[in-house]
């Protein structure tokens, strides 16, 4: 399993891509592939069969995966992005925190 620097709940912002500059909400992270899915980002269309009986088909638009090294996390106290660091507290807690400001992220 591979170390990522966002975590589901993060608020992200795109760096690169064609969705270059969107903000959201990372819903949910794949560390095996290294991706993860952002609320609002890379929209893709899907053709849905309708699988019972009353459930409609058709074209619906959902989330596909991102990769992480196009997303940057949003620091909550300075509103930018920035890098994300990692500390082992003395008592033995593991925190992130932002490179910039220096304020704990909610883990």
């Amino acid at each position: 399993m591979a170390k990522m620097h966002i975590k589901s709940g993060d608020e992200v912002i795109v760096i690169s891509g064609k969705d270059k500059g969107k903000k959201g909400k990372v819903l949910s992270v794949f560390p095996e592939n290294g991706k993860a899915i952002v609320e609002g980002v890379a929209i893709a269309t899907k053709h849905q069969k309708p699988r019972r009986a009353g459930e409609p088909g058709g074209i619906i638009k959902q989330e596909s995966a991102v990769d992480a090294s196009n997303l940057m996390n949003i620091c909550s106290k300075c509103g930018k992005p920035a890098r994300i660091g990692r500390k082992v507290l003395e008592n033995g807690d593991k925190i992130r925190y932002c490179k910039k400001c220096n304020e704990v992220f909610n883990d």
